[in-house]
């Protein structure tokens, strides 16, 4: 069976799913919070790149993020940022935006919904992280 990635057209196609999601967080009200919380870590621009990294892998391509971290741990990428039920259905919200902009057709949509969706949940922490250490 053909990966997610071929099945939306391919890096190029991923990576221009990333850019407008994250066109949508910088643009859109329900991104406000979601811009603060990027600029916790390494800030918009770093995003686009780990999550294109990241969403190729974990839909089925090449494993850039795991090549460059020697880890695919999202709980673990996360642990410094505060995530509310809210940011989770903003971001998921947004990324359906961008799935429609792309043209992703509806039973792909759904199937990267759903994946999305089990994602984001896990992320929610109430807004209480980890120390660093």
């Amino acid at each position: 069976m053909q990966s997610i990635v071929n099945q939306i057209g391919g890096e190029e196609a991923l990576r221009n799913l990333v850019e407008r999601f994250y066109d949508l967080i910088e643009s859109e009200p329900r991104g406000e919070n979601l811009r603060r919380l990027h600029f916790r870590g390494t800030g918009i621009a770093s995003a686009r790149v780990e999550q294109f990294n990241f969403l190729s892998g974990f839909l089925g391509g090449r494993r850039h993020y795991f090549e460059k971290h020697g880890h695919m741990d999202i709980k673990l990428m996360h642990k410094h940022v505060p995530i509310t039920s809210e940011d989770a259905e903003d971001w998921l919200f947004l990324m359906e935006q961008a799935v429609d902009s792309c043209g992703i057709i509806s039973d792909l949509k759904d199937r990267l919904m759903v994946s999305f969706r089990r994602v984001a949940l896990v992320l929610v922490n109430d807004g209480i992280v980890a120390v660093l250490e």
